[in-house]
């Protein structure tokens, strides 16, 4: 199937993910409706991760034979592949890291720290998962600069009608997610770039829940930091990336410290590599990095533009039937104005006793404060049931999910 396949064909692509195809305690069809938390593995991407292992498995960019010569051929095609992906400009600008919260770590240590000054001014808001909001205060309490946020509208979207006055000379940094993992909200990224960069201060995207579902391109606008995580993009566990503009990799400090990432080292001082393996100390990821771009490869055989759309699909679908059900409230903003991300809650019945029924019926879905107590307590809620769908999900997928809500109604014994 290609991305000019006139229409997406979900039963071709699910053939492609053997643990869709399971069968649970008590017989039940393993529904999986979790994926901003990790998203299941195609075939190729496996085979790709036993290939290394089996065949040519050497540490990469130290041996000198032909295991190690070719591993490093097999990561650096998969840093092209990245660059590609995203739209970088340089590949010295892809770091490879172990995911989105190292990433954007990197970023609070190796630049924040660096350059903040006392009173200098983050701008963040409270949408914003924990992987991007803690690392950001640490580097305030390090610095003596100072938090600020952007508010939500009513529906969880940023308001921006604030933005003249939040965004100063003083913001040093703008660091807010391309999309909420909790409200599946699609924030404009676009134009909060560009009101960054017109007051003179950078932007850090959190994309993990984005770069999956959506096509990204750093240089359109530009962006100066974004992080991913490679599970979320049906590669492997372990592997993530830190784009930044080449200008900021080689202006930070390191975060970590070690082999590879040295130009050379004395009794009392090191100098750096350049980047990118000035971020990579130690032995990287390698395997899981050459799994990220067999899983690129796979999602670029399908297209991101027809994933997207299937997507919605579902999105809206789930949106209609939920919000049918008696006591159900769906979180955020319309259906137009996200991803295919669902946080509801059902009067009556603990988003975990919600998810424990579904379970029962083969339905998985994540139950929490989803890493954003400030976003719950903003909600006035302690936690909420989270569906999330990608495009291996079906319609039929989402009348279970459906299904399983009213089932859980009955349960409790709710009018």
């Amino acid at each position: 199937m290609t991305a000019n396949s006139a229409t997406f064909d979900v039963e071709a692509v699910r053939r492609d993910f053997p643990i869709l195809h399971q069968r649970l305690s008590g017989d039940m069809p393993l529904v999986y409706l979790d994926t901003a938390a990790t998203a299941q593995k195609p075939r190729s991407v496996m085979a790709k991760v036993m290939e290394c292992y089996e065949q040519y498995n050497s540490n990469v960019h130290r041996g000198i034979h032909q295991l190690g010569d070719r591993m490093t051929i097999e990561l650096e095609a998969a840093r092209e592949k990245v660059q590609r992906f995203i739209g970088a400009g340089e590949l010295e600008e892809i770091v490879f890291t172990s995911g989105t919260t190292m990433s954007l770590n990197m970023v609070a240590h190796g630049w924040g720290r660096k350059f903040l000054r006392p009173g200098d001014e983050i701008l963040l808001n409270m949408m914003e998962h924990h992987a991007n909001l803690v690392p950001w205060q640490l580097a305030a309490a390090a610095t003596g600069a100072t938090l600020k946020y952007i508010p939500l509208t009513a529906d969880g979207r940023l308001d921006l009608s604030s933005l003249d006055q939040l965004l100063t000379s003083k913001t040093k940094l703008v660091a807010v997610t391309a999309m909420s993992n909790v409200l599946g909200t699609v924030n404009p990224i676009n134009e909060l770039a560009r009101r960054a960069h017109d007051v003179g201060a950078l932007i850090c995207v959190d994309a993990a829940q984005s770069v999956p579902h959506m096509p990204t391109n750093v240089r359109s606008p530009q962006i100066d930091f974004l992080a991913f995580s490679g599970h979320k993009l049906y590669g492997p566990t372990g592997i993530g990336v830190l784009y930044a503009r080449r200008q900021l990799l080689e202006a930070m400090d390191p975060f970590l410290a070690g082999g590879h990432m040295i130009r050379e080292v004395f009794l009392d001082s090191s100098t750096w590599a350049d980047p990118p393996a000035k971020f990579e100390a130690g032995t990287c990821p390698f395997i899981e990095a050459v799994g990220l771009g067999a899983a690129i490869d796979y999602v670029n055989s399908i297209g991101l533009l027809q994933i997207g759309q299937y997507e919605h699909q579902l999105s809206v679908k789930a949106h209609e039937k939920l919000a049918a059900v008696p006591g159900v409230t769906i979180h955020g903003p319309s259906v137009d104005h996200k991803g295919a991300i669902l946080s509801f809650t059902v009067d009556g019945v603990h988003p975990h006793d919600l998810s424990d029924v579904l379970d029962r019926r083969g339905v998985a879905v994540r139950a929490g404060h989803h890493c954003t107590m400030p976003l719950h307590e903003l909600l006035n809620l302690t936690a909420t049931t989270r569906a999330s769908l990608a495009f291996y999900n079906t319609l039929d997928e989402v009348d279970a999910l459906v299904d399983g809500v009213h089932a859980a109604r009955k349960v409790f014994r709710l009018k």
